[in-house]
């Protein structure tokens, strides 16, 4: 495992832009910090971004996780550009000459997809604190790490989401084509939820039960967008509409098992794929 954790990460070292990808996306997740000094001021109403409770403990886990994940196209990226790679350049071909089988080859860059995807929650969890402990207004160990199942979301969802690009870039062979496909099969989720939401199941949530089935929207539902969690955002809610408005903004257990069997079927047809395929 060792070694095939290595020759990946000697073809990434090797490709320029990969490199360059990779630390364009960790960068962006660094920006987060920035969001810290956003102040707006009109007349004599001052906004400032940090005041609003963004880094505060435990909340901050939810609102990092949830922001970093919009960078993930970056990495997926990478992903289906090295499966491109592996059949431009024949390293494919001769990796399979070279003794490795085709299970181990899928094995070898779902090995990197988790390499991503733990690299990435790790980032998230040191900027997460050092945020955390300069902004936050509770800084108790029994606040400072609660909510770290978001933590835990954000690793499976990076996991699946590249686990769908290894077998987009396995099954089109092209970076520009896979990831058009990507986008193809958003619209195509999209479309088929409005469907479901507004000519199929009209005044009812059972197009939500179904949606939560399908592969993306899976993974979109592991972190729900927290800024409606912000004092303000309620204020303006309630003053509105009169009362509060509940939502769930939980990680659930049937939503992780979701995603961890759409993970599983990519993978498995990314082998069968492979392994059906004449190189």
């Amino acid at each position: 495992m060792t070694r095939l954790i290595s020759i990946e990460f000697q073809k990434l070292y090797k490709n320029r832009a990969s490199k360059f990808l990779i630390l364009t996306y960790f960068i962006l997740l660094s920006f987060i910090a920035l969001i810290a000094s956003i102040k707006f001021d009109f007349g004599t109403f001052r906004l400032h971004i940090a005041e609003q409770g963004i880094f505060n403990f435990p909340f901050i886990w939810h609102f990092n996780t949830y922001i970093a994940s919009i960078f993930k196209l970056f990495l997926a990226i990478v992903i289906v550009s090295m499966m491109a790679n592996e059949y431009s350049y024949g390293t494919l071909k001769q990796n399979l000459i070279d003794g490795i089988s085709k299970k181990e080859f899928v094995l070898s860059k779902f090995l990197m997809v988790i390499a991503f995807a733990l690299a990435s929650t790790l980032f998230i969890f040191i900027m997460s604190l050092l945020l955390g402990y300069s902004f936050s207004s509770y800084t108790e160990i029994s606040i400072v790490f609660s909510d770290l199942d978001y933590l835990l979301a954000f690793f499976i969802k990076l996991v699946g989401f590249f686990s769908f690009c290894l077998f987009l870039g396995i099954l089109v062979k092209r970076s520009a084509f896979a990831i058009g496909f990507l986008l193809i099969w958003t619209i195509i989720e999209s479309i088929v939820s409005g469907i479901l939401r507004w000519k199929i199941f009209p005044n009812t949530d059972i197009y939500e039960k179904i949606n939560q089935f399908f592969p993306l929207e899976s993974m979109s539902n592991l972190i729900k967008a927290p800024f409606t969690r912000l004092s303000a955002i309620k204020n303006i809610e309630t003053t509105i509409t009169g009362e509060e408005i509940a939502r769930d903004y939980g990680v659930h257990f049937g939503g992780v098992l979701i995603v961890i069997i759409w993970t599983i079927i990519f993978i498995y047809l990314s082998y069968w794929i492979l392994k059906k395929r004449d190189l």
